[in-house]
């Protein structure tokens, strides 16, 4: 180990800054005081190397980009803003003052993008790197999963599949390299979230709106459930996205299937909502019933789960 806890401490604290409108205190004492005046949106994401990231594919500040995109999509799924994120980071030890501090920084860059600010957090030695963020923001109407009527349409803010695709790539002996490939490995290492059109459905009023952590299939099941409605989707209007067609081609030069990723892939973080006239991709309708419907796919989907 070539720092110590005071050096690292004070290395983060020079990129997250001390003094934001709004907290009362920051970094540097037992918490963090912070002044809010509405309901408060409070969710946090755990990130496990070798589960959730793995340094041979990915540099500190993308991963500390894809948890923190991971824990903001949280806060704007339900409607919400976020404010303020917590930070606690485990290190094995290994770890270089540089790659602390780049890590820092890919966090830093992906909450300034929403307007949140680090605040606080926690450092431990253990044997694997695990990074945890709590992020606190507000909300003034949530958007709950439950909320789905019947009549609404289904929007997606984009086309799901990017970090499957770029996930398949990095696991393949594959040598193809071309702008698709790049973006499809980006994307996996550190996703771009639709933050604007997540925030345009809150204030046109989405009935209900999660984000595809783990996969579309999940996802649209478990909205189905809380809101009692049968989700119908319509699958040649997925295939009218502008990206479609690359993604496709990329799927057909592996040899996949574009809809396993599309279905099944997770960790895009796009936005899922029902309402009525809002931005995005419609590719489908809420109806009378339950489950889903419209998302089958020839053999059984490989979806995202964390216990076998």
């Amino acid at each position: 180990m070539n720092f110590d806890e005071a050096q690292v401490i004070a290395t983060v604290a020079r990129i997250f800054g001390t003094s934001h409108k709004g907290v009362l205190v920051g970094i540097g004492d037992d918490g963090a005081i912070v002044e809010t005046t509405s309901k408060s949106v409070i969710t946090t994401d755990m990130a496990i190397e070798g589960t959730h990231f793995d340094t041979a594919w990915s540099g500190a500040f993308e991963i500390g980009r894809k948890i923190t995109a991971a824990n903001c999509a949280d806060v704007f799924a339900m409607g919400g803003l976020p404010h303020h994120l917590v930070v606690a980071l485990a290190l094995t030890g290994s770890e270089t003052l540089e790659w602390i501090s780049e890590l820092a920084q890919g966090i830093a860059h992906e909450a300034a993008s929403v307007g949140a600010v680090v605040v606080g957090g926690d450092i431990t030695r253990a044997p694997i790197k695990v990074i945890a963020i709590t992020a606190y923001g507000s909300v003034k109407n949530p958007i709950l999963r439950s909320g789905a009527k019947v009549g609404d349409h289904i929007y997606l803010s984009s086309l799901p599949g990017w970090s499957a695709a770029g996930y398949e790539l990095l696991n393949s002996a594959s040598d193809i390299e071309s702008d698709t490939s790049i973006y499809a490995r980006e994307e996996f290492c550190a996703p771009t979230l639709d933050y604007e059109i997540a925030r345009a459905w809150a204030q046109k009023g989405a009935n209900s709106l999660t984000d595809l952590s783990d996969a579309l299939l999940i996802q649209a099941q478990q909205l189905s459930d809380a809101s009692g409605v049968k989700l119908v989707f319509e699958q040649e209007k997925f295939a009218r996205h502008s990206e479609f067609h690359e993604l496709s081609e990329l799927a057909s030069a592996l040899e996949s299937d574009v809809w396993q990723w599309i279905y099944a892939g997770g960790e895009d973080h796009v936005f899922l909502a029902t309402g009525k006239d809002l931005a995005g991709l419609e590719v489908g309708i809420v109806e009378k019933g339950s489950g889903i419907n419209g998302l089958e796919m020839k053999k059984a989907p490989e979806t995202w789960r964390h216990f076998n």
